[in-house]
This record gives structure tokens, sequence and C-alpha cells, in this order.
């Protein structure tokens, strides 16, 4: 279920990672409020055929998030100039499961590249345009609090984010820019059944959660939508664990 928030009709959005998964879903559901949402990915197939779904309101760039130029030259683009950036959404993200053995400083540096220092890039560019009454919502996970085995570089960047969004709601906070993160659970996207979710997965996902059901893009949209609105303008530097309960004490 996607509720009507009024106050976004007409919103300028800044998306990374929309071509899929949870960034698509997001991206549909701004679309669906009447925001205009300007999104990037790396999938231009992908990217482009959403685009063309939606048609109005909606222009895809293909951004490689390992280079600054990409990412500045995206944000100068994508909104006309004297137009003030309102949402900036920080989702784009890779994920590799590789044991520390085998783990190089190459793929340390790309996945902090793509993963935290995006972030900060985009956060920077897009707060030189922002007005009071914005806001960024950043990507974290609940794997920072479990831990998995196999992805410690991937949980140094989701713990990264963890403390740049809180130094940055307290910088930007005068400005009445408002900086909040969301930290997903297990989200059963197309990418994670095909690769992550087998019986076994599911079974560990529904015991590990107060609730035992499982987790869909549109539920972290949602919340994505919630923190972008004015609903919640009385958060910020805050962590919203959309994780139906598994990290629960």
């Amino acid at each position: 279920m996607t509720y009507t928030y009024r106050d976004l009709a007409g919103r300028v959005v800044l998306l990374t990672g929309g071509a899929n998964g949870i960034g698509a879903t997001t991206v549909r559901a701004f679309h669906r409020q009447g925001a205009r949402v300007c999104f990037c990915d790396v999938d231009v197939k992908a990217g482009r055929h959403l685009a063309r779904q939606l048609k109005t309101r909606v222009a895809f760039s293909p951004v490689d998030l390992e280079q600054e130029s990409e990412i500045c030259d995206w944000i100068r683009q994508a909104v006309p100039r004297g137009k003030a950036i309102d949402i900036l959404v920080n989702n784009a993200a890779r994920d590799p499961r590789i044991e520390l053995a085998r783990t190089t400083v190459t793929d340390w540096d790309k996945l902090m590249a793509v993963n935290l220092r995006a972030h900060f890039i985009t956060s920077r560019e897009a707060a030189k345009r922002m007005k009071r009454g914005s806001t960024i919502i950043n990507f974290s996970s609940i794997t920072f609090y479990n831990s998995p085995p196999r992805m410690s570089a991937y949980v140094a960047t989701k713990a990264g984010i963890l403390g740049f969004t809180r130094c940055l709601a307290r910088e930007l906070g005068p400005r009445g820019i408002r900086v909040n993160v969301v930290s997903p659970g297990w989200i059963m996207t197309e990418r994670q059944l095909r690769d992550h979710v087998d019986e076994n997965a599911r079974q560990l996902i529904l015991r590990s959660q107060c609730i035992p059901e499982l987790l869909q893009p549109e539920d972290i949209a949602d919340v994505v939508l919630f923190l972008a609105s004015q609903a919640s303008r009385a958060l910020t530097g805050q962590e919203i664990l959309a994780d139906r309960g598994w990290h629960h004490s």
C-alpha cells in the first residue's frame, strides 16, 4: 500500500540506483505522488525502460557513482538552473559476498566509492541547491547489526552511512534541511530472490523477524515517502529500522 502525501506533488526528487529493485519501486512511488523524479543508474537498459514506462515527470541519466565528475554533472544537468532540489534519496549500493582473505584493496575501494563516498558527493552537491524544508534520505542496512560473514566491506560502508547521516543532520539543521537514514531488512527484490534467497534463507528471515512476513520493495518505498514528506518534519538525524523487527531488543 502506498499512502498519499499531497505535499510531495511537484517536488523535485533526485534518486541514485533507481533502475531496479527498491530504487525502481521508489521512483514509481514518488511518480504516483506527482513528484518530478530524476534518477540515475549504471543499468542503462533498465533505467531507460522505466523512464519510458512512466513517460512524464521523470528523467533517467546513466551515471557511474565511482566517478565524481559524473555525479556532479548529473546533479547540475538533471535540475534546471534556479530550481531547488527538494529531496535526495541515496539508494544505490553493491552488496557482494566476499571472504576477507579474498577481498582485495580494489574490491574494498570500489565498494567504498559506490556505497559511501557517493553519499557524500551527492549530498554535498545537492545541499548547495536545497532550501528550508528539503530533505536527504540515506540508505544503510540492518546488516550493520547482524554482521553476516563475507560482507565486512559492505557492512563497513553501511556503518559509515549511519555516522555520516547524524553529522550531516547537525550541520544542515540550521538551514532547515532534514537528514535521515533507512536501514532495510532483507528485501525480496528480483536480484535477491534470484541470487540469495533459497528456502533456508526464507526460514531464517521468518524466524528472525518479529512479524513473520517477507518484506517487499514497496514496504521500503512507503518508508521513504514518509521521510520525504512533511509528515515526518519532526525527524532528523534518525535511523528507521524497516525490518519487521529483525533487529529487536
